[in-house]
Order: structure tokens, then C-alpha cells, then sequence
């Protein structure tokens, strides 16, 4: 296979496992914290979200650092847009400008 289709094919991957990684937190923070065993949602969420990922990021790999590279460059966007998807409105996070008012 060409070597490009390749290194395109590693990133999407990497972007999956970044979508599973993230996407994985921001759920178990939202159970977690309805939860009455919070430290039991965020472990088991910390052991099978890591696990997944550098199993994963082995299989991507296959001996080849430029995959690598290339799957965790998808594995950071993908913590980019989850960042975005998942941000919080203004009004919620403290807008500082609608909270301070000239005398």
C-alpha cells in the first residue's frame, strides 16, 4: 500500500483513539459525579481508557515510528475538537466581563 494512504489511515485511527480517550473522560466525569462510587467510575474509566489506547497505539504502530507520529498527531486532535465540542458556555464558566460592572 503507498506509503501516504498509509500514514493517512494511522491518523484517522489515532483520531478514533483519541474520540474513544476523550470521549471515554468526559463521560465518566459526567457518571462519576452523579455517582454514589465516584473513585470506582474514575478507575475503572482511567484503566480501560489507557489500556485501550496504548494497546491500541502498538497495533497502529507495527514497528514504524512515522505511524506513530502519525497516530498521535490524530490522537491530539482529536483532544482538540473533543476541548471545543465540550467547552462550556460563557455564562456558565465565569465570564468575567458580565460579572464586573463600572461603578
Amino acid at each position: 500500500m503507498n506509503e501516504t494512504v498509509v500514514l493517512a489511515l494511522a491518523l484517522v485511527a489515532g483520531v478514533m483513539l483519541g474520540a474513544f480517550f476523550f470521549g471515554g473522560l468526559w463521560w465518566t466525569v459526567k457518571k462519576g459525579l452523579a455517582s454514589d462510587r465516584p473513585a470506582l467510575w474514575f478507575s475503572v474509566s482511567v484503566l480501560l481508557r489507557t489500556s485501550v489506547t496504548i494497546v491500541g497505539f502498538y497495533f497502529i504502530a507495527a514497528d514504524d515510528w512515522h505511524r506513530l507520529l502519525a497516530s498521535v498527531l490524530g490522537f491530539w486532535l482529536a483532544r482538540v475538537i473533543m476541548n471545543r465540542l465540550t467547552r462550556l458556555p460563557a455564562t456558565c464558566a465565569g465570564d468575567t466581563k458580565a460579572s464586573h460592572h463600572a461603578p
